[in-house]
């Protein structure tokens, strides 16, 4: 048992209610997320009444948040509806109405909030994020052989309509097509046992950074529980995104930043004659310079190297933290950079917010041919679509995961510095518009403009993750 405030938590309790993939990741090689739509809503709620206790030989048991241990499922269930999803399962107006506003109006009416817009608004998604008012499940299965992921998707297919399907795969080495190391820094929870994130040196965020029901950093605040408790306690929130990655066009873009800087009139100030041979093994000059453009975007080398600790070379010896770091008034990190725009970690901020005070859960598969960087064609590029399979978890969509796309990435309200201007990996750019500042290692800066929007939104959907006894309910109705 532990403590929180005046009340008692049982904290395998909760992870036993807790669907999975939320408190810990599951470190599968394969998922397959089934969009799909309740035709028949008797037989739905049949099926996710068995799902939700333990399963039948024509039903998958969805999985809970409890340590499996060395009992590894050939494969996990896990499922998020849609505000449209509750309502054809026959959930009330009454309840309907103590939703958050975001879950109630989905993710294509908040597109402009998002930045999704041009090439990325929901008029250009293909099915079946055209029609949100028939997507009303989002069901993920995760697994390490394909026949499993078959073997699931037909069980589902018996109780539902499954309008789409998109499949994902780990690349190797924790890396996604952009060619950098990811899911580096994830929150860690207290009471929550993880091994994975056993070495993990940043602050312990509270359960209701995630789950329904508990206190937040915000000055111990508690988001607001869909009623009856019920249905939204330990339940959370989940931005599923198809983010489609311009992994060529992005590469192409580190050549000409290379090229740009090796004229500039300060290029020697950001890359000193000879310090190429320090930045990386084996590296000329024009390489150097395109891993510095690539480190500076990030916040990361490309192999997962903070550049807050570790500014002047991809190989530190010895070794930092990948994660026990801050940011200050002084540092190397450019204040633009995609990871400290995301995460400001404990630096200086504009707005009257504590720090780590908007940290998402993230999950996600690439998708999409393999692509390799360092020998694609350039005159004759592969265009065929890669990218990512996103899920962004937390317990308010709102005051997590649209304050980090709106204020953060796309407005840049963090800091003067940087306002009016995109995340120069995730954020709605332009070749007419975009800019980024590198930082010089001994003060000042050199802008580099002229880069596209590298990530595209190809669909998605705001789901509710509702507990195990939340699924009970649902079943009852």
């Amino acid at each position: 048992m532990n403590k929180l405030g005046n009340k008692t938590v049982d904290i395998d309790a909760v992870e036993r209610d807790v669907q999975g993939n939320i408190l810990r990741s599951y470190s599968r090689h394969l998922v397959r997320h089934l969009m799909l739509e309740v035709t028949d809503a008797r037989a739905a709620r049949r099926f996710l009444g068995v799902a939700a206790n333990s399963g039948s030989d024509a039903v998958p048991r969805i999985t809970p948040g409890s340590d499996w241990g060395k009992d590894t499922p050939p494969s996990n269930f896990n499922i998020g509806l849609t505000y449209e999803g509750l309502k054809a399962l026959g959930v009330s107006r009454r309840t309907l109405g103590t939703f958050p506003i975001e879950f109630a109006e989905g993710m294509t009416k908040r597109a402009m909030k998002l930045g999704d817009f041009g090439d990325s608004a929901p008029d250009k998604w293909p099915a079946p994020f055209d029609a949100p008012e028939k997507l009303h499940i989002v069901a993920s299965i995760h697994a390490d052989k394909e026949d499993e992921l078959d073997r699931v998707e037909a069980q589902v297919a018996k109780a539902f309509t499954v309008r789409g399907a998109r499949d994902g795969r780990g690349l190797g080495r924790g890396k996604v097509f952009f060619g950098y190391k990811d899911s580096i820094s994830q929150p860690k929870f207290k009471w929550v046992k993880n091994p994975k994130q056993a070495t993990v040196d940043e602050p312990l965020d509270p359960l209701g950074t995630i789950l329904l029901g508990y206190p937040t950093s915000m000055e111990d605040m508690t988001f607001g529980v869909p009623q009856p408790d019920a249905l939204g306690l330990n339940g959370s929130f989940n931005a599923f995104r198809v983010l489609a990655q311009a992994s060529y066009e992005f590469e192409i873009y580190l050549d000409e930043a290379a090229d740009f800087l090796l004229k500039h009139q300060d290029a020697d100030k950001l890359l000193p004659p000879g310090a190429e041979k320090t930045v990386g093994k084996g590296l000329d000059r024009r390489a150097a310079l395109r891993e510095i453009v690539a480190a500076q975007m990030c916040g990361r080398w490309r192999n997962g190297t903070p550049y807050e600790l570790s500014p002047d070379t991809m190989d530190p010896d010895p070794d930092v933290s990948l994660t026990n770091f801050d940011y200050t008034a002084q540092s190397r990190c450019p204040a633009g950079a995609h990871m400290r725009r995301a995460n400001p970690r404990g630096g200086p901020i504009v707005q009257r917010i504590a720090t780590y005070t908007r940290r998402l859960v993230r999950r996600g598969m690439s998708y999409g041919p393999d692509f390799d960087p360092e020998t694609f064609d350039r005159k004759n590029p592969d265009k065929r679509e890669r990218g990512l399979l996103g899920n962004f978890l937390g317990a308010n969509l709102g005051a997590q995961f649209e304050a980090v796309m709106c204020d953060w990435l796309n407005v840049g309200l963090q800091s003067p510095d940087i306002t009016g201007s995109n995340d120069p990996l995730l954020g709605a750019n332009t070749p007419e518009t975009s800019r980024f500042d590198l930082t010089l290692p001994k003060g000042g800066r050199i802008t580099i403009r002229g880069f596209p929007r590298f990530v595209r939104v190809r669909g998605g959907a705001y789901t509710f993750l509702p507990s195990l006894t939340a699924i009970r309910y649902l079943s009852k109705l």
